[in-house]
């Protein structure tokens, strides 16, 4: 099967969160299966520090808009264990500091830059390749469906794909005025409340999920929620209707990655077999975060995320006062919302001896989190799938985590103490403190704490089974248009 990938978001080349993480090894996967996949992205500025000197595959595609035409180039981004990636270059939108916004908001011509992102993966597979399906992610990539099916619905070649759409995080819509309409060259009859319509807005989200032969997201428990208003964010109505076509795919691990017996990035390997490494990371950690005297214990508690509501800062604001004075430490790593990251800095400072924080996005030190801390905290106010507690579970890292999304569907905790984790139910900060108590508590239980570690250590998150499931939703869809 050939299958065509269009992600706003890769790594090792853009990454923001866990959707470049999924569009990097997914695809890897489905290679080892057999299937052959190509990934397109935008040439970023970043992207274009890392491939200053991308070979030209296609010297001009044409992207037409009302009163001009764009012409992209498609460069050649290597190919990686059997993965093929190719860049869109268009200087003028992609040659930026950041990926989508700068610190005052999104770029004004969004809609534009994704718009064209969409139109040129389709022009370059024509002439590369048209592939049996195109796999597509959120809203930066939805609008290829939606084009597909009325832009080149007449076209003898694209008429039969299918598109697949993967919802990461509903939150994130891809909301633009009714003139975007004219902008792509879209029928102004879809401008209904049935397509792709929204709040008087074009919304590509939506038309992604209306246009898309199948609709994917990133944990069965946020398939189910996203059909809810509290966690539909307005597109509940239209998730509904496709209910039969939306499929609860959990995100694998990539292990070749995240792995504590090969992780070249951690002061020590080790595995469930031999927990010795892990006391050393431990140490490498406290070092990193400029903590000394820290005794056995004492917690490590690691937190690794973007700062934003969404992740849970609010319920940790919350109970900060009363958690220093519990027997533990707290690192916390990562940036986002300028007003969380104002307050962290603040709780630091004032805490010194109990919390340190480094704002910014560093892997090496995500890594030495994940490895080095006793426990993971993740009270998340949704969390459509989430990579961290799986990497937390493989690194004997135990999570504390909301019951929400892929956090719900990956944490067991049980009160015989045969689980994995803990968890809290609600959206309550008085319910998460409850957690890392009953965490704490257990862990100067150092033999049940071994075991709830060695217990994690054992799952398999990796990508098969997911890419598996991904591969009976392409075949589904391939067969419904044949």
């Amino acid at each position: 099967m050939e299958i065509v990938f269009a992600a706003s978001e890769c790594a090792p080349w853009a990454k923001t969160g866990g959707l470049a993480d999924v569009v990097s090894a997914l695809p890897k996967t489905l290679v080892k299966m057999g299937h052959r996949v190509s990934v397109f992205l935008p040439y970023y500025r970043q992207v274009a520090k890392l491939a200053p000197n991308a070979p030209v595959v296609l010297p001009s595609v044409t992207v037409p808009f009302p009163s001009y035409n764009r012409f992209v180039r498609i460069l050649d981004g290597g190919q990686a264990e059997g993965v093929k990636t190719y860049f869109v270059d268009c200087p003028e939108l992609f040659d930026r500091e950041s990926f989508y916004a700068t610190p005052s908001g999104d770029y004004p011509d969004n809609a534009e830059r994704f718009g064209l992102l969409s139109r040129a993966v389709i022009e370059a597979t024509k002439v590369l390749g048209v592939p049996d399906v195109y796999h597509v992610h959120d809203w930066q990539t939805a609008m290829l469906a939606v084009m597909l099916r009325s832009i080149y619905y007449f076209d003898p070649v694209l008429r039969r794909v299918p598109a697949v759409l993967t919802i990461h995080n509903a939150g994130y819509q891809g909301a633009f005025p009714p003139q975007t309409m004219e902008r792509l060259l879209l029928p102004w009859e879809m401008f209904t409340f049935d397509k792709l319509e929204q709040n008087d807005s074009v919304n590509f989200l939506k038309g992604g999920i209306v246009y898309a032969d199948a609709i994917t997201t990133v944990s069965r428990t946020y398939a189910e929620e996203i059909q809810t208003a509290e966690f539909g964010n307005g597109l509940e109505g239209t998730l509904q209707k496709r209910s039969g076509d939306l499929f609860g795919i959990l995100n694998g691990a990539d292990y070749e990655e995240w792995d504590p017996a090969t992780d070249r990035h951690i002061a020590a390997h080790y595995s469930a077999a031999n927990l010795d490494g892990k006391k050393e990371c431990r140490r490498d950690l406290l070092h990193a975060f400029g903590f000394n005297g820290i005794g056995d214990q004492t917690a490590v508690i690691g937190i690794v995320s973007r700062f934003a509501t969404q992740k849970g800062f609010g319920f940790l604001m919350q109970i900060i006062d009363r958690l220093v004075e519990e027997d533990m430490v707290l690192m916390i790593l990562g940036n986002g919302e300028e007003y969380y990251e104002r307050l962290l800095a603040e709780v630091a400072s004032r805490y010194p001896a109990k919390v340190r924080v480094q704002v910014k996005f560093d892997n090496v030190l995500a890594h030495k989190i994940e490895a080095g801390a006793d426990m993971f905290l993740m009270p998340s106010r949704y969390e459509p799938g989430g990579l961290n507690q799986i990497y937390s579970l493989k690194y004997g890292t135990v999570p504390i985590v909301r019951a929400t999304g892929g956090l719900e569907d990956t944490i067991d905790e049980r009160p015989d103490g045969g689980g994995n984790g803990f968890k809290f139910q609600g959206y309550d900060a008085e319910a998460f403190l409850d957690a890392i108590r009953r965490a704490l508590g257990t862990f100067r239980n150092k033999e049940e704490w071994t075991a709830i570690m060695k217990r994690g250590m054992a799952q398999d998150f990796s990508w098969s089974k997911p890419a598996a499931e991904y591969v009976k939703v392409y075949e589904r869809v391939i067969e419904n248009r044949s």
